[in-house]
């Protein structure tokens, strides 16, 4: 999922640039209440909601998107010769791509993909504790993976054209640790549900990886 432009973030919050901390708080929280998908919300809302709150809700990230938000801001008041704007919006993708998109697909990967093995091999009988053993291990080694995927995602903003592609890849890595979460329940207490529900969730995460693939090709084209 893409974060949203780099002087959308307070839109999003629906306040100014000049808000407390306090103020873009309960904002958040407010439109998280109202717009999550549990009361009926858009999925999308709340993506794009989280992803401006991870940025303004962290003092250091704050201050380095104000700053850049300041920069951009100044950027468009000069006129800037249309061959160097497009040289330094490829250099950004770039970048982007480079550091953030590239290694956290490599990531997805190892998660996603080894999936369908590991729960073949305890479905032959979910109840030996050895398979188990191996299952649960293979999920918190999972997890782990998806911590260096957030951590990835924050460390640099998305550039604002690549903003489709950057909450795509949101809302990819978001239903793996959804999916995650499920099989976790599902561990400990053999619920169906918890299996089937993390098996359309890895499912669905699957065709966004295999979906932002292309988009990738279409930017560095």
């Amino acid at each position: 999922m893409a974060l949203p432009l780099p002087t959308e973030l307070y839109a999003v919050l629906g306040m100014p640039p000049s808000a407390s901390a306090a103020e873009l708080k309960a904002a958040y929280r407010t439109l998280a209440k109202r717009h999550h998908p549990d009361v009926g919300g858009d999925a999308k809302r709340i993506l794009a909601l989280n992803a401006a709150w991870a940025v303004l809700g962290d003092r250091e990230k704050r201050r380095r998107y104000d700053a850049e938000r300041g920069r951009v801001a100044g950027q468009g008041a000069a006129v800037v010769r249309p061959a160097r704007a497009r040289a330094r919006r490829d250099s950004e993708i770039s970048a982007w791509l480079r550091q953030v998109y590239g290694p956290i697909d490599r990531l997805l990967a190892q998660v996603i993909n080894p999936f369908p093995a590991q729960l073949r091999a305890l479905s032959a009988d979910p109840y030996d504790n050895d398979l188990m053993a191996t299952f649960c291990d293979f999920l918190e080694t999972s997890q782990q993976k998806l911590e260096k995927v957030v951590a990835l995602y924050r460390s640099m903003a998305c550039p604002g054209v690549a903003a489709d592609v950057g909450l795509s890849l949101y809302h990819c890595f978001s239903q793996v640790q959804d999916a995650l979460a499920e099989f976790e329940r599902y561990t400990l207490g053999y619920v169906d549900n918890y299996l089937h529900d993390g098996r359309e969730m890895l499912r669905e995460a699957r065709q966004l990886r295999s979906q932002l693939l292309q988009d990738r090709k279409h930017l560095e084209g």
